[in-house]
């Protein structure tokens, strides 16, 4: 491999995890879901669609306007997306503690500036979304309907 970001494609060849990504995850959600740095990552926990298992993996958070938001480096077809979404955006973050949350997504119309912020917090994800993080905004409107994005919001039945 001649650079980090043909390292990164190659964990996610194909829109998903390859092994060593899967247990690189599993490493990074644990650190996460216990509060070791950074404070913007986290680990999401989602229920499988299939299995009904909650299945735990890291994130990034991405702040915006007072906001806090999730974005899909892969897609809508990443596999914590179809999860979220069969269960009605119902989901957990973890960082030190666990905080119950529903996920709504955004219309792709408005997801161009939180998608760059994103890049900017998130140089993992910079080799998935083929825009530079310092490129103009229109550059994001042009690719934001390929990339869900969601709002967190605190889970109303969680009390």
């Amino acid at each position: 491999m001649r650079s980090y970001g043909d390292y990164l494609r190659w964990l996610y060849k194909g829109g998903h995890p390859n092994r060593f990504a899967k247990m690189q995850n599993q490493v990074s959600a644990l650190a996460f879901a216990a509060g070791v740095w950074p404070t913007r990552a986290g680990a999401l926990e989602v229920r499988g669609r299939r299995s009904g298992k909650i299945v735990s993996f890291p994130v990034v958070i991405a702040d915006y306007e007072g906001e806090r938001y999730l974005v899909s480096m892969l897609g809508a077809e990443a596999n914590w997306v179809r999860n979220l979404e069969a269960d009605g955006g119902r989901a957990a973050l973890r960082h030190g503690k666990r905080e119950p949350v529903t996920l709504v997504e955004i219309d792709a119309r408005l997801r161009a500036p939180i998608i760059r912020r994103y890049l900017t917090l998130a140089p993992g994800a910079r080799p998935h979304i083929p825009v530079e993080r310092t490129a103009p905004l229109q550059e994001f409107e042009r690719i934001a309907a390929d990339y869900p994005v969601y709002r967190i919001e605190p889970r109303a039945d969680a009390a």
